[in-house]
């Protein structure tokens, strides 16, 4: 059965309730879920105003000094929407303690062509609708990729100059530009697994076919999706997902429904990836 949860913050009852079904299907587990402040408000807002890189810094030196975590050998680790794209980056900028089996859900993998309406579910519907405007028409300012999320993992595959030169996040992230970092290759290689998850109906995220680094120019019916694996991303293997791939260590799955629409039947599926073996 589908379970209704919202994701927004740390402290929300979808984020806590994984750590709960863990606890409740193979027994005591210790889940931290990571937040940017331990103010649920302050938390939420972070998902819509912040600069990336610093809000990835943050996370690298949270969990670097978490007391138990920071003693492990490896860790689990899931993202939601955006948090999926977030928590990659994690693993290749620092992956200390490093993670073992990386699942995303509907995440941004290779950007957005475009941004979310703003609507009565929209985490702040007003303040949605005050900086829509300036989201949209200053995308590439050092001002908006600095400050709102969105715009920092906004890519249209036609006008990749733009996106090249002022991408704050992404086009570091995915290893797009022509100088390659090549820790981050190295680091996503050590994943034992990295499972990728797409919303079938999914109207939120736009493409959808984010979730497995597709690239998607135009919409419905006139739409040309690239593959991944026909992709120079791939092929070059800027990020090390053809080693993933070749290695089977590279999945990519599908969870029936709208975004973030999971069920218990889809946790029992995450838990078999993580500690089933």
């Amino acid at each position: 059965m589908e379970m209704k949860r919202s994701y927004i913050c740390y402290d929300s009852d979808g984020i806590k309730s994984i750590g709960d079904f863990l606890n409740k299907t193979i027994g005591p587990t210790y889940t931290y879920n990571i937040r940017l402040d331990e103010d649920p408000s302050a938390d939420q807002s972070a998902t819509f105003f912040g600069n990336l890189t610093d809000e990835v810094q943050t996370v690298c030196t949270k969990l670097a000094q978490e007391p138990i975590l920071s003693k492990a050998k490896g860790i689990n680790a899931i993202g939601f929407s955006q948090g999926g794209q977030f928590m990659r980056a994690y693993v290749e900028r620092c992956n200390d303690p490093p993670v073992k089996n990386l699942v995303t859900f509907g995440s941004q993998h290779n950007g957005i062509t475009d941004f979310q309406n703003c609507n009565e579910n929209s985490w702040n519907p007003l303040v949605c609708a005050a900086w829509d405007s300036i989201l949209k028409s200053q995308t590439w300012t050092n001002f908006v990729q600095s400050r709102l999320v969105p715009a920092q993992y906004f890519r249209d595959p036609e006008d990749m100059e733009n996106y090249l030169t002022h991408s704050n996040f992404l086009a570091d992230v995915n290893n797009e530009r022509d100088r390659k970092n090549v820790t981050y290759k190295e680091n996503m290689k050590k994943l034992e697994r990295f499972v990728m998850y797409m919303f079938s109906d999914d109207t939120t995220v736009v493409p959808k076919e984010t979730a497995y680094f597709d690239e998607v120019i135009g919409t419905g019916d006139e739409a040309k999706i690239t593959k991944l694996k026909d992709r120079e991303i791939y092929k070059e293997d800027w990020l090390g997902l053809k080693d993933l791939d070749q290695s089977g260590r590279l999945e990519f799955r599908v969870a029936e429904g709208g975004h973030m629409q999971i069920s218990d039947e889809l946790l029992r599926d995450v838990i078999e990836i993580m500690y089933g073996g």
